[in-house]
């Protein structure tokens, strides 16, 4: 358990977790509301980039012919596990980055 308590009452880890478990919704209420952590902030930012990545390809994959079902049935599977492993992570309280989108997450971090 974190002994760190976010702006809004809850623990650290749990307000990561949190941001992961509501993969659109979590990311932008913890954005709104956190004003203190930077980890909750860091992991409801990069939730917010991540899903919205795969949300982005997840629709454009299924308008492909042919190989789009297919191709939309593994950016599922892709994204399932990130959003298992990400919500393991934030509860241990981890700062795990994802390659590409925890690097940027971090570089728009350095400017709020």
């Amino acid at each position: 358990m974190s002994p760190f308590r976010s702006s809004t009452g809850l623990p650290d880890n749990i307000a990561g977790a949190l941001c992961y478990f509501f993969p659109f919704i979590g990311g932008i209420a913890f954005l709104a509301l956190e004003k203190r952590s930077r980890f909750v902030l860091f992991h409801a930012l990069q939730s917010l980039i991540a899903f919205g990545i795969l949300m982005v390809s997840h629709v454009l994959s299924s308008l492909l012919p042919l190989l789009g079902p297919l191709l939309s049935a593994l950016i599922f599977l892709c994204g399932f596990a990130v959003w298992l492993l990400m919500i393991y992570h934030a509860l241990r309280g981890k700062w795990y980055r994802l390659p590409w989108v925890g690097e940027f997450t971090e570089r728009q971090l350095r400017h709020l």
